[in-house]
């Protein structure tokens, strides 16, 4: 499979299919068995770790079913995390991640922690830590799975727009063809295998 720029592809298949493991193996968070793995032309698989981690940390931005907030910082800590990890200063941090909060309609939660937030705000802080250091690709693992409908459709709504307007594509895994049908298209796993095809490069 080949993931352009600016591009949204959705990952579906049967349960236990591979959707996941497929999606951390293009992140570079696991290595494939067999086949290869190219970001920019770049052969991840040849990486170090160190190197994967620091590429997922430059390029590379994640939501994740469930949140994955860290549990003792406020909604603006952990949206200006990524961006102290790559050294950008606390305040200018702070700034961009109220900014992207704000952005994200969720300014009132900033100074609460994810046990202070309903799901769909703890989701939408989650989106906006996964923008925040404006990644070229964000990799989204069942973004809408644990929210209601209305929730979810917002969620999405937001996570594809803010997308859009940062120029990063979007690789989701979903088991909804409602959450697939915003895709511009549509990749499916069986057996371990995408269409029968195993390599994958991301970046046009």
């Amino acid at each position: 499979m080949h993931v352009d720029d600016g591009e949204v592809v959705a990952i579906m298949g049967p349960s236990g299919s591979g959707k996941s493991t497929l999606l951390h193996c293009l992140a570079g968070i696991l290595l494939p068995d067999s086949g290869s793995v190219r970001y920019q032309g770049q052969e991840l698989t040849g990486l170090s770790e160190q190197r994967r981690s620091a590429l997922r940390r430059s390029d590379f931005g994640f939501v994740f079913q469930f949140g994955q907030l860290v549990p003792e910082l406020t909604a603006e800590e952990n949206v200006a995390m990524p961006l102290l990890l790559a050294r950008v200063g606390a305040r200018r941090a702070r700034c961009e991640a109220g900014e992207w909060l704000e952005r994200l309609g969720v300014a009132t939660v900033a100074g609460k922690r994810s046990g202070e937030m309903s799901g769909g705000q703890a989701q939408r802080v989650a989106v906006a830590r996964a923008l925040v250091s404006r990644p070229r690709v964000v990799f989204a693992d069942e973004p809408t799975g644990a929210l209601d409908s209305l929730n979810g459709e917002q969620v999405l709504h937001l996570l594809l727009e803010a997308a859009k307007e940062t120029g990063a594509a979007v690789v989701l895994v979903t088991h909804d063809a409602r959450v697939a049908a915003y895709s511009d298209r549509e990749v499916i796993v069986r057996d371990g295998r995408t269409n029968g095809r195993i390599p994958a490069e991301l970046g046009g």
